[in-house]
C-alpha cells in the first residue's frame, strides 16, 4: 500500500537552488521503503521533475538493484550509448566515464533514440571529496527561456546527430549496439531510422534526425528534449576538440550535432543553450547512500567536475517511445 501524496510532501525539503530532498526513515529497508512509497514518489516527480532521497544507505549493488526494481519494474538495456558503461547486471550500470575535471553538460538520456528511459535512477555508493553533483534543470523552463526564433527553427527542422564509432573514443560498436556483427548492427540501424556508412578502416559513421522539442507523454508539457549542446563540438574543451579534429578530421568526430537540415550549429548558439541550462540548474552535493530520481523528459541532468573517488550507479526505467511524445518532425536519417 502506497502512502498518500500529502504524507510524503510533509517531509519534502524545498530550498532555492536545490532539488526537492526527502529524508527516508532511518534504518528502513530500501526496497521495502521504495515499494511502499513508489506512488507518492511518482507524484513528487510529476510535480517537481526530480527528487533526492536521503537516508536509504544504498551501499551495495544488490541493494541498489532491488531498490531500482521496486521503483521501476521495467529497467532498460542500454543501446546507442555515447560512452561505455560497466554493466553490473539486473539493469544497473556505472555512470558514463568522463574526465573528472570536465563537466558533463546538461542532457536527456538517450534523447536521440526512438525509445528512451522516462525515469532515470541514480544511487551514490561513494561521494566525491568535492564537486561531482548530478545537477538537474527543468526542460520546460529552459524551453521558455530560449529565443522564439531559435525554437521555431528547431521545431521545424529538428536536430541531426552524427557519430563516428572507433575503438579509441566513446562507445565502441559492440558497446553501443550490443554486438559487433555488421548485419546485426545494420538491422538495428534500419529499424531505428539511423543512416550508416562503413569506412575502409572499419569505422562506422551514423546519422539520425530527431525532434528537439517534445511533449511530456503524461502531462503534455512542452519540453526542450535533446542533446544538441552536450554532443556538439563547441561544448568540447578547445584543446580536446583541436586534438580530435587533427586526429579524425572535422567529419570524423566521435559525435557532433547540427540543425536538422544539416547546417552547422554556431558556437554562440551552443553557448546560449548552455547558459539557459545554467540559469535553471539546481544541485545538491552527493552523500553516500543517496538516491536521485529524475523524470528524463521533464528534466535534464548533468555531472559536474569533481575531486576524489566518485561512484554513482544508474538505472533506466519507464521505457518511453518518441512517437508518444508528439515530436514536431518526422523521424528521418537526414
Amino acid at each position: 500500500m502506497s502512502l498518500p501524496q500529502s504524507t510524503i510532501a510533509l517531509d519534502l525539503d524545498r530550498q532555492p537552488g536545490r532539488p526537492p530532498i526527502l529524508t527516508a526513515d532511518a534504518g528502513a529497508d530500501p526496497a521495502q521503503w521504495a515499494t511502499r512509497n513508489r506512488d507518492a514518489l511518482r507524484a513528487v516527480l510529476a510535480e517537481h521533475g526530480a527528487v533526492l532521497v536521503r537516508g536509504l544507505g544504498l551501499a551495495d549493488v544488490d541493494r541498489i538493484a532491488t531498490t531500482f526494481h521496486a521503483l521501476s519494474s521495467d529497467l532498460m538495456v542500454e543501446r546507442e550509448s555515447f560512452a561505455p558503461r560497466d554493466d553490473h547486471g539486473q539493469g544497473v550500470y556505472s555512470s558514463s566515464p568522463w574526465p573528472q575535471n570536465q563537466p558533463m553538460c546538461m542532457h536527456h538520456e538517450l534523447s536521440y533514440a526512438l525509445r528512451f528511459p522516462g525515469l532515470m535512477l541514480f544511487a551514490c555508493r561513494t561521494a566525491p571529496t568535492d564537486g561531482g553533483a548530478t545537477a538537474v534543470a527543468d526542460a520546460s523552463a529552459v524551453l521558455d527561456a530560449l529565443p522564439k526564433k531559435l525554437i521555431k527553427r528547431f521545431e521545424r527542422q529538428g536536430w541531426l546527430l552524427s557519430r563516428s564509432y572507433n575503438d579509441e573514443i566513446g562507445a565502441s560498436i559492440a558497446e553501443a549496439f550490443g554486438t559487433d556483427d555488421r548485419e546485426a548492427v545494420e538491422r538495428y540501424c534500419r529499424a531505428n531510422t539511423i543512416a550508416f556508412d562503413w569506412q575502409p578502416d572499419g569505422t562506422l559513421h551514423t546519422r539520425q534526425r530527431r525532434s528537439a522539442v517534445v511533449r511530456h507523454p503524461v502531462s503534455g508539457r512542452r519540453c526542450w528534449f535533446n542533446q544538441i549542446a552536450f554532443l556538439n563540438e563547441w561544448t568540447i574543451a578547445p584543446e580536446i576538440r583541436e586534438y580530435l579534429v587533427d586526429t579524425y578530421g572535422a567529419d570524423g568526430l566521435p559525435f557532433n550535432t547540427r540543425y536538422g537540415n544539416g547546417d552547422p550549429i554556431e558556437p554562440d548558439v551552443v553557448e546560449l543553450l548552455n547558459a539557459a541550462y545554467q540559469d535553471h540548474t539546481v544541485r545538491e552535493p552527493w552523500r553516500a547512500g543517496d538516491l536521485l530520481l529524475v523524470d528524463n523528459v521533464r528534466t535534464a541532468h548533468s555531472r559536474e567536475p569533481f575531486d576524489g573517488p566518485r561512484e554513482v550507479l544508474v538505472g533506466m526505467g519507464a521505457p518511453t517511445s518518441l512517437a508518444d511524445c508528439s515530436p514536431t518532425i518526422e523521424v528521418t536519417t537526414s
